[in-house]
């Protein structure tokens, strides 16, 4: 079973990071796929949507 986790933050970076401490491995050892891109509310204001991102273990 492959070990994975879905996180969301405010950058897709962001969410990446989280992930990899999470999870306890460097980024090498591991596929990110982006499932959203974070979004800007208008100029900036509420309304913006986070990053999400699943990163799994990549098998030995």
């Amino acid at each position: 079973m492959e070990r994975s986790v879905e996180i969301e933050a405010k950058t897709t970076n962001e969410a990446i990071k989280i992930a990899l401490k999470t999870l306890g491995v460097p980024k090498s050892k591991v596929k990110i796929e982006v499932l959203r891109e974070e979004q800007k509310g208008l100029f900036g204001m509420e309304g913006a949507e986070p990053a999400k991102v699943r990163v799994t273990l990549k098998k030995p």
